[in-house]
């Protein structure tokens, strides 16, 4: 199979799961035989550009015409079998979707995130969930409330970007992949079609390390943001440290808008060590000599990589009980599932699974065998293909004047 992959890469002094996802997707296929090329942009190039062009970054985020050229030209020539769209803010647009109608290629698409029914794409604001504009009212709070980067100035381009190009999306995309069965019904809920809705959950490659024995320390690993539940974190370890500790070190690992709060809340501590921004091979190291993951996101994560990626490794997780995290994690079975948002809830779990060695290690065989069985490279390749087959049979269909395949990817496949 043909693949044309199209990115645009985050900005790399903060850990993106969204680039990892993309690359080891482009690795696995191209392992499996597949030619797979790539159309990117990366946000890293920003800094690069003339104040001038910096300036004008914003009016490309809800239609890119250079960019609709460029790849309409690139699929003529290549003629790819399947466009697979990941992000496309702030560099790409929606522009690809009008450049894959022009070449006649067809378009299948990753959601990352809400970003179709939330300009931020976190449902989240002030540090609790929010669902204001998935309604017939999107995107207007957004906008009133200022939610990208707390400017109403800054989520002027996403709002107007998700007004224009709703029906674009809707319309454009031969498939959808939600990456968990929590984000599919909300974004059935908010009205995107739900025919063209699947669900497949990414996969984590084999880490190549596994745990040995109980573990010797807790770990936090990703982006240190509010929506990260790392102030949570924070105040439920303060609130263990106060009760004596659980006899292992917090470790938090990642980078982001609150690291100087935390650099400055673990100073002087013997139980926090805040190690900064790990490499992947001391992420997959350091998931391995855990007792547990913590994920106490406050947002409704639409998957949780680092979930997975702890049960890949045999290590239970801590995690808020809400968004995706329920179906990834069996509660008492493969993790513990605390409150969303609070704190004592949080502390509680953090104890329960450090004081009971035993329980912590049969919880991470059952993490490791969920993993085998749902979010594995062999999984994760039959699953992408098969949806690629899907969303190129269903053009093949249109084009013939019948009638789309009856979507297989319903909220129940797990």
């Amino acid at each position: 199979m043909h693949v044309l992959v199209v990115h645009n890469r985050y900005a790399s002094a903060q850990p993106s799961g969204e680039n990892k996802v993309v690359d080891q997707e482009v690795e696995l296929l191209r392992a499996a035989g597949h030619r797979v090329e790539v159309f990117e942009r990366r946000s890293d190039d920003i800094a690069t550009r003339s104040l001038l062009a910096k300036a004008a970054v914003p009016l490309l985020v809800p239609w890119n015409p250079a960019v609709r050229s460029e790849l309409a030209a690139r699929l003529r020539t290549s003629r790819p079998d399947v466009v697979h769209i990941h992000n496309v803010f702030p560099l790409l647009s929606p522009a690809v979707l009008a450049a894959c109608a022009d070449a006649g290629v067809p378009a299948v698409a990753t959601l990352h995130n809400y970003g179709q029914v939330c300009p931020p794409g976190t449902l989240q604001r002030g540090g609790r969930p929010c669902t204001e504009c998935v309604g017939p009212a999107a995107p207007l709070p957004a906008v009133r409330h200022g939610c990208y980067r707390n400017s109403r100035l800054a989520t002027v381009p996403l709002a107007v970007s998700l007004s224009v190009n709703r029906r674009r999306w809707w319309s454009g995309v031969d498939r959808f992949f939600c990456i968990s069965a929590a984000q599919r019904d909300l974004l059935v809920r908010a009205g995107m079609p739900a025919e063209r809705l699947a669900v497949k959950h990414n996969f984590v490659p084999e880490p190549g390390a596994r745990r040995e024995g109980h573990g010797e320390h807790l770990l936090y690993l990703g982006r240190l943001a509010e929506a990260k539940g790392v102030r949570l974190l924070m105040a439920a370890w303060d609130e263990i440290a106060a009760g004596g500790g659980v006899g292992v070190p917090l470790v938090i690992a990642g980078a982001g808008p609150l690291e100087r709060e935390v650099t400055a809340w673990a100073a002087g501590r013997d139980d926090v060590r805040y190690v900064g921004l790990y490499d992947a091979a001391q992420c997959r190291q350091a998931i391995a000599r855990s007792v547990a993951v913590v994920a106490p996101s406050t947002w409704l994560e639409a998957f949780g990589l680092v979930v997975v990626e702890a049960m890949a490794a045999g290590v239970p997780t801590v995690a808020a009980g809400h968004g995706a995290f329920v179906e990834l994690v069996e509660d008492g079975v493969t993790g513990l599932l605390h409150k969303p948002g609070e704190s004592a809830s949080l502390a509680s779990c953090i104890r329960r699974i450090a004081a009971g060695p035993a329980l912590g290690q049969e919880m991470g065989r059952a993490a490791r065998r969920r993993y085998e069985r749902g979010f594995s490279p062999a999984v994760g390749l039959e699953r992408l293909v098969e949806e690629y087959r899907t969303a190129i049979a269903g053009r093949s269909a249109l084009a013939r004047g019948g009638d789309t395949p009856v979507s297989r990817g319903d909220g129940d496949r797990k």
